[in-house]
């Protein structure tokens, strides 16, 4: 598909993208962020869109993955910063320990991250954190299936090596 069948198709998929993510989030704010990263995904990779496939079960399965991923990011581990206010002592909210453990596991894992090769991370976080199937992402990186496996599969040994060098398993 050329970028201006994908420019004039965008407008009319946009309405279903958005859907999409209001379903899932019920906010308009995000779903909107999430509309246009979607948006965004498939714009770069329009030029490997096979014409005749369903570009509007596609565009709903980028948004899903989207959503996934937002909401991974967004709301997966608690994070610290120098702006986020004092944490008080309470049943519903993470003790400061709990809080500086996860801050912790953050930054280990994105040193660990930082070691990868520059594909294996793109393919690892594609698959981890997009949630895209192997057949997915051969197709928007131009990879063979076989390759992307081996690859993120490598990623991961990388991973758990470094990570058990790190905490001295």
């Amino acid at each position: 598909m050329t970028r201006s069948d994908f420019e004039h198709i965008a407008a009319q998929l946009r309405p279903l993208m958005l859907r999409v993510a209001l379903d899932f989030f019920g906010a308009t704010d995000e779903a909107e962020d999430v509309t246009q990263e979607a948006q965004l995904a498939l714009w770069r990779y329009c030029e490997r869109i096979d014409s005749e496939r369903n570009v509007e079960g596609l565009a709903v399965r980028v948004t899903k993955n989207c959503c996934i991923s937002w909401h991974r990011r967004h709301h997966s581990l608690p994070t610290v910063t120098d702006s986020s206010p004092s944490v008080t002592a309470s049943a519903l909210s993470p003790s400061p320990h709990e809080l500086l453990e996860a801050k912790d596991a953050q930054t280990l894992l994105a040193e660990a991250l930082a070691r990868l090769e520059p594909r294996e991370r793109q393919l690892f976080e594609m698959r981890q954190l997009q949630g895209l199937t192997l057949d997915e992402i051969a197709a928007q990186t131009g990879i063979q299936k076989s390759s992307v496996k081996s690859m993120i599969s490598t990623a991961r040994k990388k991973l758990l090596t470094e990570l058990k060098h790190r905490l001295r398993l």
